[in-house]
């Protein structure tokens, strides 16, 4: 039996090679298993000192772990939240360790968490090609959905959620009833699951669901979209805007309900060093707000990692493949300089937030416990997710027996070893006296796509065995 091991990573700068190679090992130290003597059975990612399971972290580390060529698997974390819905659809948004009961708040008093399930899972179906669970899910996400807007979902087409379902802390969003980041993540939602049900050829319920989304993008554009400002803004109880830049109002680019000019207006923000575009990518509220804190201060201009991963996944929507990148590596440089302190990279520790000017873990002096160090559940998404993806540049879907690899020039880097089910690939690149040459190694026959920005793009059957192309050549 052959052993199993982590996909190896290249790259030219060998420190995001390091760092890459030392999150798997951490991993592997906050990875729980849950046996019958505990409140909650399954496998799942507990942060340290952590009390509750939490669905934002559960949703997210799946994206990584699809990685790990099922050294760990994707699924149970978010199978632990499928089988605590309740008969009225309800999964709350985290649940204690100690009793398996939902983790209510006096804000929150129905645990409502982020409805990013579907995303996830048509995220697993393309590293996994399970149409099963996908059949299997539907019913569950259908049930969750109708259980949300049975509570939330006003006249107007719009959720009204409390401000502590947001995820978003101490953000100065005050007077905000109509959050944009949760009214975005149903249309994210809703978007997703019509997805789903089009891998299962369900034409009603992939029209159902299309039908939402588009209700809600209509709306979100309507009231929450500023022309004066180009900008996405929560708002009130009588529908009037809060002219406050947090990244909330990034999330409609990962839903793709912005056109092309409102894209490029949002985008522009980004890159603009007096908003967005702070030499840390991205603060949680923008530079030129009053509430803004250069120490980060909690969700007043921290930079966290998920937050960064949305933005970047948004900006892949829109083919910004190379803004994407350069903010990827920018973000990973920040991550490995703040590591530890006399700048040796091979110590020190990953942590929930950043600093958004210079390198170094975010500030709060009011709350001694943040930024968390090690909150892998968030951090691997940059050191693993964001290396392979966008730093490397693949883009793998199972099912339909692909391999993207877009990159804005070539570079020694490629993977090693990655598992697409039964199949092991490598694609490697490299420069040899006949020209830069691109070496594959593979199991099983699938499509190879190379689109090197704005010069070539290719697609070509990968047969079994061992192979090499000259771009030069193509």
């Amino acid at each position: 039996m052959i052993k199993r091991d982590f996909p190896k990573i290249h790259f030219y700068d060998q420190d995001f090679v390091d760092i890459y190679d030392r999150t798997w090992a951490w991993i592997q130290d906050y990875w729980t298993t849950g046996d019958d003597s505990e409140a909650i059975e399954g496998r799942f990612f507990a942060s340290p000192g952590s009390t509750t399971i939490k669905q934002l972290d559960a949703i997210f580390s799946s994206f990584f772990l699809v990685y790990s060529n099922r050294i760990y698997q994707a699924s149970p974390s978010l199978d632990v939240f499928y089988e605590r819905q309740e008969s009225s659809g309800a999964i709350r948004g985290a649940y204690s360790l100690d009793t398996g009961l939902p983790a209510v708040c006096a804000g929150n008093p129905e645990a409502l968490g982020l409805p990013l399930f579907a995303w996830a899972e048509f995220n697993l179906y393309h590293k996994s090609a399970n149409k099963k669970r996908v059949k299997d899910v539907i019913p569950i996400l259908h049930r969750y959905t109708e259980w949300i807007d049975s509570l939330y979902k006003q006249e107007n087409g719009l959720y009204r959620v409390p401000l502590e379902a947001l995820e978003m802390g101490n953000a100065p969003r005050e007077g905000t009833e109509y959050p944009v980041d949760f009214n975005t993540c149903m249309a994210v939602n809703a978007l997703y699951i019509s997805a789903l049900a089009d891998i299962l050829n369900d034409k009603e319920t992939s029209f159902q669901y299309k039908r939402r989304y588009f209700s809600l993008k209509t709306r979100i554009n309507t009231l929450m979209w500023n022309d004066e400002d180009g900008f996405y803004y929560d708002i009130n109880g009588d529908e009037g805007q809060i002219r406050v830049k947090t990244l909330a109002g990034y999330w409609p680019l990962l839903a793709e309900i912005s056109n092309d000019e409102k894209a490029d207006r949002i985008i522009s923000k980004l890159q603009d060093p007096k908003v967005f575009g702070s030499p840390h990518p991205f603060p949680s509220l923008a530079l030129d707000e009053a509430a803004f804190d250069e120490h980060g201060g909690g969700f007043r201009g921290s930079v966290f990692p998920h937050l960064t991963f949305m933005v970047i996944k948004g900006l892949e929507k829109y083919q910004r493949w190379e803004l994407a990148r350069e903010c990827a590596i920018r973000h990973l440089y920040f991550m490995l300089d703040s590591m530890n302190p006399d700048g040796s990279h091979h110590k020190g520790k990953l942590w929930e937030a950043y600093l958004p000017l210079k390198e170094g873990p975010a500030q709060w002096p009011e709350n001694p416990g943040f930024p968390r160090a090690q909150h892998l559940a968030c951090g691997a998404l940059s050191t693993i997710c964001l290396t392979i993806e966008n730093v490397v540049g693949l883009f793998i879907s199972l099912p339909r027996k692909t391999v993207d690899w877009i990159i804005p020039n070539l570079e020694v880097m490629g993977i090693e070893n990655l598992s697409l089910k039964k199949n092991m690939i490598t694609i490697l690149s490299n420069k040899s006296g006949r020209g830069w040459e691109i070496h594959m190694e593979s199991e099983k026959l699938y499509y190879f796509t190379i689109n090197i920005l704005g010069k070539k793009k290719k697609t070509l059957p990968i047969p079994s065995g061992k192979c090499s192309m000259l771009i030069d050549k193509l």
